[in-house]
Parts: C-alpha cells; structure tokens; sequence
C-alpha cells in the first residue's frame, strides 16, 4: 500500500471499498460494479462495464481489490475512467457528505456516510434494546438526527450489541454501567473492541477514541459488522440442517457447507422463487420493484400447520400498484405482519441498497426458513469446534480477504495462509510465486492451488521455521482438519508472540519467559498464585489470570464477584468468563474462551497470559 496516502483518506478508502464490495467477499466485481453504476442513474452495458473493470484492474484477476482500489483514488487526476468510477461512488443514492473538509488531510479528504444504513441501525437498536434498563439513557435514538453516533460514545450500546450477535461473549459483570467517568468509559471502549475482534470483526482501523468522537463511518463500519455477524449465525448447515434442502442435482453436502451466508440466503430466496418462476442474482438491482419480495413472502408465510404460527395469508393486491415506493411499502406492511419489517424502508427497497436489503432477507430467513430437512439424506453433520471457531474469527478480525467462512474451504487456495504470513512478518513473494484468483474450476485451477499451498508450507518451513513434519500442500488444499490447524495454531502462536518483540531485553520471547514474567509480576504485587507452567492445574480456577489483571492494573478486579475455595464447574466458568472480559477490558485482545481456561487448554492459555504480558509490559 502506498505511503503517499495519509491515515484520512485511508479511511475513506476503506469505507468507499466497503460501499461498492457488498457481498464483503473483499474484492469489487463486474457485477457490483454495474450495480453501482445502475444505482445511480448512469446504468452502463456490460460491455462499458468490462472495459472499466479491465481499466482499474491491474493485476488483470478480474477483480478489485483493495490495493488497486487505493491506486484509483490517487490517481484520479490522471484517469478518466478513474474518475467515472469516482463519481458514481459520490452519486450513489443515500450518501451524504459529512463533517466538512478534514483538516488534516491537504488532499480535502471528505467523509460520507450512508444516511440509510444510520436510520436502519437506530431503528434496530431502539427495537433490540428497548426493554434493557442499562441503556434507557440514550433510547430510544432518533433515527432522523445523529444521535446514533453519541449513543455508543460509553460503549454500553456496543457491549449489549455483541451479546446479542454472539451471546455470553462480554460478562454483564464488567462493564460499567453507573456514573460513568472518562476511564471509565475508555475501560468498556475497550471492553467492546476487544470482544469485537474476539467474534471476528476486523476492528483494526477503530480506536476507542474513535468511537468516543462518533465518527460516523467508523462507527457504522463496526456496527454493520456486528449485526451482520448475529444476523448470518444460522445461516449455516451445521446449525440449521433443515438449509440441506437447497442442495441443488449433483451437488455434495461439502461444496453446500462451503457457500457463504451470502450465497446461501441467494439461494434460500431462489429456493422459494422457483415455484412461481422466479429468479433473482442480486440484492440490489434485482428487488428493487418488490416482485421478488412479494412473492417470497407469499411463499413462506406460516400456513397454520404449526400450533406456535398461526396462517397469515399474504395480502398480494399491492402487487399491482404502480408506483414502485408505494408497492415497496405494501410489501413491507405485508412483512410487518410476519414481525420481519427490519432494516429496510420503502426507499431502500427502490434504490437497491444492497447491504439493508440483505439484512432483510436474513430476517426473513431467520424467522421463516421455511424449509425441511430432506428424509432420505443420512449423513452426520460436525458442528465447527470451539478451536475451529477462535481460528477463523482471530483470522477474520486481521482483515483476511476473502472473508473466511467455512475454515477448510476458504484456506484451500492458501490465499487467506499467505496474507497471514505477511501480518507475521514472514515476507511472501506475492509476484513470482503466488497463483492469484479467480481460479479455474475446470483445467489446472487446482494445481494452481495446490502450487500455493505448497508455497505456504515451503514459506512455513524455510522462513517461519515452523514444525510442519509430514505436512504438505495437498494437505491444505483437501482440508486436512488435523494438520491444516497445526499451521493455523502456529501462524497464530507466532502473531501472539510478535506483540512481546523486544520486551524480553533480548531474550527470545516463548513459553519460559513469559511464564517467568507472570510469576514475577504475580509476586510483586503481593499476590499468593502462581503458575508452572501453561498446562498448570491452578489455571483451571482464572485465580491466576485474575490476580495477574489485578496486578497489571491495581483494583480493576472485584474480588467479591470471584468464586474460591472448593469450585464447582459451574463456579469455575463463571471465573473464567469474568477473566476473560476483564482481560479485554484492560486492553488485551483475548481471543481465547472461558471453557479454554476451564479446561487448561494450553495453546489457548498461553495466548492469554502472552497477551497480557504485552498489555503489562506497556504501562512499564
């Protein structure tokens, strides 16, 4: 990335890509671009469409990505279809500019923000939280002023959000609620990033300053990622078997697992769709007459064979309607009466905003699948393991393109494995030795593949030195779970341990050394625990992760809220879900869970120990 573009605009960047990239696949598209095209009055053939992808495509993979995103902004001056692409951004409908011109940035940076996603967002917010009494001083939130982004300056609204997303990921016992003072506030700031990073939200760019100041495209940006991440929980196969009635003839359960939620909730509306012959390709474009959304209702209205849902006949006259507003909000009426009227107005619906529209979908899909699972399937679906899932959301939260899913599939071209090496610090060769996408489904699209996967364990061996005995590409690349997790926990280890780089006077930052540290720490402060080491018993209470918190920063633990003595394992998990959000409350960016400090997990216990040993070497 260049150095030429300052921190401003880098975040109008990253905020422009993120409009235009919908399916946050971390790549713009033919497709989406037309769509941006359409959307704003200025609908192009594909033909002109190709001709701007190949313009502003430079490493010819058929994508954008952001890199070559960067390079359009700076080169606008010079680039007449640069600056076609520039202006349909600025004209998209619902994009307001806000804040003025940056001061800081002598280019005039300007911020916009989407006026549409801020009334969705506080409109879900107002509905989600109305009943809870830590949140009655900022609901409800006008949706019509900018109070969205002074409601989540304390980080109360930011906590319970995440909670809702990923439930128990924060203990309600930290985060301050009453007379809250400038630490305070910082402390559940804190609190909410860090618990943000943990579900897989990639909250590199937002400081808690940030967000303290309602910046609103930061604050949108962690918002939608957090919704998102609640909205798509089930829209997988291991957690919803019933979504096996989409697989379509010839298809395995496999290549169905590894659709995205995306591609899967396109697939759930076609599923309906097809019965009146329908079809849709987009969320954008593609419903923004409500047809589609008409007769999807029709289609998964309860029908009265379940006791809990009574039938609802869909009111469909409002079909014919004219005016493609006033049919929208005859839609949504007809939505409401399914408790679904969420994250869409009428005039969302028109203009195609694809991101809300999508979140609708998800609603419907959510409250009514309509599905069954098929009767003559046999099969025994895995549920992702508790490993599986810290992995994929550390990896998430890092930025990784494409967004990793379905862990095995979407790190078997080992593009998501290289860009991991990169955060390490292990230079990769991205010129001469890496087979960029799209690859070919037919032909030598997997020896392309394979050829990275290689490299990944080449690059693991020769620069990482990592322990990859008996580990080879064709490993990667067929989803080896076993040995693909063995290259993810090391990439991982070695990330974790980057953060202790010239803590130890010299010394080579591992297990000794840290364990050192803890005890010495623990020890100074007066306190009575100690470890032996990341596989010691004692861990399995938190008593020694609370009083090293305790130590890094005096009086942040309320001890009266810590079970001791003769623990159950009730009374243990609960220390270790107060451990862990105070870990990150005080500025630890733990990805590990309770049950892994419940259980001594020791790859997991060491990450938690070596972040906090990074957080307490700061204030030294």
């Amino acid at each position: 990335m260049s150095t030429n573009v300052s921190t401003e605009e880098m975040e109008e960047i990253m905020e422009g890509f993120q409009k235009v990239d919908v399916d946050s696949n971390g790549y713009i598209t033919a497709s989406e671009l037309g769509d941006l095209f359409r959307e704003v009055g200025m609908a192009l053939p594909g033909y002109k469409i190709r001709e701007i992808l190949q313009k502003l495509d430079r490493d010819n993979d058929s994508h954008i990505n952001l890199e070559e995103f960067t390079a359009i902004f700076k080169d606008l001056k010079n680039d007449k279809m640069a600056q076609s692409f520039k202006v349909a951004l600025n004209k998209k409908e619902g994009i307001l500019a806000i804040g003025g011109t940056s001061e800081i940035s002598s280019e005039g940076t300007q911020h916009s923000i989407s006026e549409q996603e801020r009334i969705a967002f506080a409109n879900y917010i107002n509905l989600s939280l109305e009943k809870d009494p830590d949140c009655q001083h900022v609901l409800p939130i006008n949706p019509e002023t900018e109070a969205l982004f002074k409601a989540v300056a304390d980080g109360i609204i930011l906590c319970k959000l995440i909670n809702l997303s990923v439930p128990d990921t924060i203990d309600e016992r930290t985060i301050n609620k009453k007379k809250l003072t400038p630490f305070t506030t910082q402390e559940n700031l804190n609190l909410a990033l860090n618990s943000a990073s943990a579900i897989g939200c990639q909250v590199v760019n937002i400081g808690a300053q940030d967000l303290k100041e309602g910046k609103p495209h930061l604050v949108l940006g962690l918002l939608w990622q957090i919704i998102k991440i609640g909205l798509f929980a089930d829209i997988e196969l291991s957690r919803n078997e019933a979504i096996a009635a989409l697989l379509e003839e010839g298809e395995s359960l496999e290549e169905l697992m590894k659709l995205s939620p995306e591609e899967l909730l396109l697939r759930w509306a076609n599923f309906h769709l097809k019965k009146v012959g329908m079809s849709i390709s987009n969320f954008s474009g593609d419903i923004k007459d409500s047809k589609a959304y008409f007769h999807l209702l029709e289609q998964i209205a309860p029908d009265g064979s379940k006791e809990d849902a009574p039938r609802v006949e869909i009111d469909m006259s409002g079909l014919y309607e004219k005016d493609l507003t006033k049919r929208a909000e005859h839609m949504l009426h007809q939505a409401d009466r399914l408790g679904c009227r969420q994250f869409v107005s009428a005039f969302d619906v028109v203009t195609g905003n694809s991101k809300l529209n999508m979140a609708f979908v998800a609603t419907l899909f959510n409250k009514h699948p309509a599905l069954t699972k098929p009767e003559d399937q046999d099969w025994n679906l895995e549920s992702e393991t508790r490993e599986e899932r810290t992995f994929r959301n550390w990896m998430n939260s890092l930025g990784v393109n494409p967004h990793v899913h379905h862990i095995y599939g979407d790190l078997q071209d080992a593009m998501v494995i290289l860009q991991l090496y990169d955060r390490i610090k292990v230079p990769v060769d991205w010129d001469s030795r890496v087979n960029l996408p799209p690859f070919k489904t037919t032909g030598g699209g997997h020896l392309k593949k394979i050829e990275n996967c290689n490299y990944a364990v080449e690059l693991g061996k020769t620069k990482a030195g990592f322990s990859l005995v008996g580990i080879g590409g064709e490993d990667l690349f067929n989803g080896n779970s076993t040995l693909t997790l063995a290259l993810v926990w090391q990439l991982m280890r070695r990330y974790t341990l980057n953060v202790l780089e010239n803590l130890g006077d010299g010394e080579v930052a591992g297990d000794d050394l840290i364990v050192s540290w803890v005890n010495k720490t623990l020890a100074e402060a007066g306190k009575s625990s100690s470890i032996k080491s990341f596989k010691d018993k004692g861990i399995g209470t938190s008593l020694p992760v609370l009083d090293l918190i305790d130590a890094i920063q005096p009086e942040s633990v309320n001890f009266e809220l810590v079970q001791t003595g003769s623990l159950s394992d009730e009374d243990k998990l609960s220390n270790a879900k107060y451990a862990i959000s105070m870990a990150r409350k005080i500025g630890a960016k733990v990805y590990a869970l309770p049950e892994d400090l419940v259980e001594v997990n020791p790859k997991m216990v060491m990450t938690i120990f070596a972040c906090l040993m990074g957080r307490g070497m700061k204030r030294a």
